[in-house]
């Protein structure tokens, strides 16, 4: 059960990525995130759903266009914290990064994130 409730809220969390419009992020975030969701990222740690989704945005425009982003292995869950592993690949097989996220939930949505990305590399054959 505790791992359902922390999929979902990481795949409503990476459905603010491929939304279909930048007006759909927040909507999107607020679903997934806690007001005051602790956002440890590449430039360190920030505090609430703005911060996350400056960071989101920043992602979908992306110079190379418009990419997805896909959670690629299952939800791991050992204790309070769940872990996964997700790919974001930009149009026409351009770059592609790669990373691990770890996650808190309080309340059914998370409280805390944590990012550690990958090098951008040019997809698998």
């Amino acid at each position: 059960m505790q791992e359902e409730t922390a999929r979902s809220a990481i795949d409503t969390f990476i459905s603010a990525f491929n939304a279909s419009d930048d007006g759909y992020v927040t909507e999107l975030l607020s679903q997934a995130l806690t007001s005051d969701v602790v956002f440890w990222g590449p430039l360190g740690r920030s505090e609430g759903i703005e911060t996350v989704e400056r960071f989101v945005l920043d992602i979908r425009r992306h110079p190379a266009g418009t990419g997805t982003m896909v959670r690629c292995s299952a939800v791991d869950m050992p204790d309070e914290w769940a872990r996964y592993q997700w790919v974001f690949t930009t149009p026409d097989g351009g770059p592609r990064l790669a990373g691990t996220d770890v996650v808190h939930l309080r309340r059914s949505l998370i409280d805390q994130v944590i990012v550690f990305a990958g090098e951008i590399e040019p997809p698998a054959s």
